[in-house]
């Protein structure tokens, strides 16, 4: 158990060094390339958030499970969509006004 624990924080530790390392290397691209920062930024965040579904799907692939390969994809775009659209709907809610809600 206590391996087991060691190696969860030092994944951590590997995880928050390489993350960091990421961004400022994406700093450093977005000067260099003369980019906005948010460009580069949402690039490698949409890869980021892409990337483990790309393995995923294409192990599934080669290893003939034509059925887990289309359900990841189908799924991370489903959870993606609805993460992007439902925490900022959570985390800033938009009030709208009674009056313009009627029915016609």
């Amino acid at each position: 158990m206590g391996a087991e624990i060691i190696l969860i924080i030092v994944g951590l530790v590997i995880l928050l060094v390489a993350g960091d390392l990421l961004v400022r290397g994406a700093v450093g691209l977005a000067a260099a390339l003369n980019v906005p920062t948010l460009i580069i930024s949402l690039t490698i965040v949409a890869f980021g958030t892409s990337a483990p579904e790309l393995v995923v799907t294409i192990h599934a692939v080669l290893t003939g499970s034509d059925g887990i390969a289309i359900g990841n994809i189908i799924g991370s775009n489903i959870a993606n969509v609805f993460l992007v659209l439902g925490l900022p709907a959570i985390i800033y809610p938009i009030s709208t006004h009674v009056l313009g809600l009627r029915r016609h």
